[in-house]
């Protein structure tokens, strides 16, 4: 920093915001060892010790960990298909040696049926060569897959009108004009884009939205959602740290203390995330200011947010959609809606700021659900490294209380070591109970030579819901029983679909500067299953925050339809509810976003139904 002249304007910081979190516990942690010391001195000046008599030198034997009983686990394996189902994709994040921190951090994909023929196609967003390097390579332009039916897919990138190359990272998927088509919008270290669908060819409609956002910026994860209830959807729009080149190189970051190595976050301002209200014409207005979206640090009055991943879900079930911010290494922030068009954050009141020693996380990916089918919201956080994932678990008789229930819960310990970004909640084996999946990898290459217990690759986790009567509600799949998702990878977005319409979810995995791993189920349960489609008439067309409640086999499964999830990623708008051995379902009920209620009649398994909102 001594180089700096007079008025260049500092952009990056050096001191660990998460001191803020944890300050005053140290400080009265300081106070009562004090204490205690003195009254100690006291005692001994006062007193004699008594004869300390040994009657037994056995070793105290520690606390066993707890081991899930995982006995009625069924055999589900992943297959890799990727090349057999006709990806090509590799992704380029521009490496070229300077470890700049973009590139670490990998782009996003999404599930989505762009042609409206009820297949899930695939888009991944890529990144693209530096256009400082004396080389520049061609461009990396984003590729959109068709899928076929069967799980084959066709590159349609060209003739849909998105062969655009940018240094992409989110995605976010929704009918922003109600026509029935789904539309894109890109995130970017950059400016962000905007495309509309008018029947599978895609217009670039960025400038006029307005939603192209600071060409400085570097935005990750964004979603669609309708905030104000009014049913249009919304933009929300994760921002990460203030970044450029050269203040990346100027920090000069090392591990070894001779080789340059990716710098962490902390060393680098935070940044406002972006809320945009959808006008109903084409167009956009920032509302963050007036929202309350904009987060300042409370000792600085800067903006706080390092913001990754992002995912929406009324916590109280008031109608007002809320909004669950995943930061890196400053404290998590849940966005209560306020049901007046502004928001508050409360992410330390209600205990999802911080982990259980008071501390900021690493935190990248993110997801919500009902884990344990009792009613209570599960709010599932990938982290850094030597930072176990977090399961923040809704108190009963109280909405806005969590706590992290991650290593009662059987996730905690094996999840410790991994550096996770990926994750998100699915029922994999069909059985009525959401299973827990995250996709890991390292940043640096060359990690283990510092760090023996880590690894560049690191295989995907599955972590299997264990039912109703269980202690722990997951326990960790070993990786000799998950196929072709124990492969090392460089893990990071991650989404799920029924690519190939036989009931269960597949898996889509991304690598930062690699191919991604496309994953079929081939579980062979014989469980029932029921996927369900919203159309929305009086709210937004894809219902997107509508929840669904179906009760079967003495299970009642609450799900909401959610596709921004993860981390960069979308998830398919269908939901899917396994339904073990049940035979019948008693009853299925949508919880429309604007409060109506609809109630279906189910006749058949094992079929997807769509449910059209009734106009009264």
């Amino acid at each position: 920093m001594n180089d700096r002249q007079p008025d260049e304007k500092v952009e990056y910081v050096a001191v660990d915001d998460r001191i803020i979190g944890v300050a005053f516990k140290w400080s009265m942690l300081v106070i009562v060892i004090l204490a205690a010391i003195a009254v100690i001195i006291v005692l001994v000046l006062k007193t004699k010790a008594p004869e300390v008599v040994v009657e037994n030198n056995s070793p105290v034997e520690p606390p066993k960990p707890l081991v899930q009983s995982s006995a009625n686990r069924p055999e589900v394996r992943f297959t890799d298909i990727t090349i057999e189902a006709g990806i090509g994709f590799v992704h380029n994040n521009g490496a070229t040696g300077e470890k700049l921190l973009p590139e670490t951090m990998g782009s996003g994909c999404a599930f989505l049926d762009y042609d409206n023929d009820s297949d899930q196609d695939i888009i991944f967003i890529n990144a693209a060569p530096w256009p400082h390097n004396l080389i520049y390579d061609s461009p990396s332009p984003i590729a959109l897959y068709r899928n076929d039916g069967s799980g084959k897919f066709e590159n349609v990138t060209a003739q849909a009108g998105l062969n655009i190359s940018l240094y992409g990272t989110g995605i976010a998927c929704g009918d922003i004009d109600n026509d029935g088509d789904i539309d894109l919008f890109i995130a970017a270290l950059g400016s962000n884009h905007l495309f509309i669908n008018n029947d599978g060819v895609f217009t670039d409609v960025t400038t006029q939205a307005g939603v192209a956002g600071d060409e400085s910026a570097w935005s990750t994860s964004a979603g669609f959602l309708d905030y104000d209830n009014d049913g249009l959807l919304d933009l929300f729009v994760c921002n990460y740290v203030r970044w450029s080149r050269d203040i990346d190189i100027k920090l000069n970051f090392t591990l070894n203390g001779t080789d340059r190595a990716y710098g962490p976050p902390l060393l680098y301002a935070g940044t406002n995330n972006t809320l945009y209200h959808n006008n109903g014409d084409g167009t956009f207005t920032d509302v963050t200011a007036s929202a309350g979206i904009d987060v300042k640090n409370p000792a600085t009055f800067e903006p706080m947010g390092k913001a990754l991943a992002t995912t929406f879900v009324d916590v109280d079930q008031d109608g007002n959609i809320d909004i669950v911010v995943a930061n890196d290494t400053v404290q998590n922030f849940l966005l209560q809606n306020n049901g007046n068009g502004t928001f508050t954050e409360v992410g330390a009141v209600t205990g999802i700021a911080f982990d259980t020693m008071g501390s900021a996380t690493g935190a990248m990916g993110i997801d919500a659900a009902i884990a344990r089918n009792d009613g209570q919201l599960a709010v599932g956080i990938a982290n850094f490294a030597n930072e176990q994932s977090s399961l923040y678990v809704q108190q009963p008789g109280n909405p806005w209380q969590f706590a992290d229930m991650s290593s009662v819960e059987g996730i905690g310990s094996p999840s410790r070591l991994k550096l996770s970004f990926g994750l998100f909640f699915f029922d994999y084996d069909l059985d009525g109970w959401v299973d827990l999946l995250q996709a890991n990898g390292h940043l640096e290459q060359e990690i283990n030579e510092i760090q023996s217990s880590q690894s560049y690759r690191q295989a995907p986790q599955l972590f299997w819901n264990c039912g109703p009567s269980a202690k722990a509600c997951f326990a960790a799949v070993p990786e000799s029983q998950l196929g072709d998702l124990a492969t090392p990878i460089v893990g990071r977005s991650a989404a799920y679909a029924d690519i190939d319409s036989d009931g269960d979810l597949d898996v889509l995995i991304t690598q930062t500067g690699a191919g991604p791993l496309l994953l079929r189920n081939d579980q062979q349960t014989n469980h029932h299953w029921l996927r369900v489609k919203l159309v929305g008439t009086k709210v937004n067309a894809d219902a997107i925050g509508a929840w669904v409640e179906l009760s079967a086999g003495g299970i009642v499964q609450r799900k909401q339809v959610m596709p921004t999830r993860s981390y960069l990623s979308q998830v398919e708008l269908p939901i899917t509810f396994g339904l073990g051995d049940a035979e019948t379902v008693e009853s299925l009920k949508v919880l429309w976003p604007d409060g109506s209620e609809q109630s279906v009649q189910i006749v058949e398994l094992d079929t997807t139904i769509t449910v059209k909102q009734l106009i009264e």
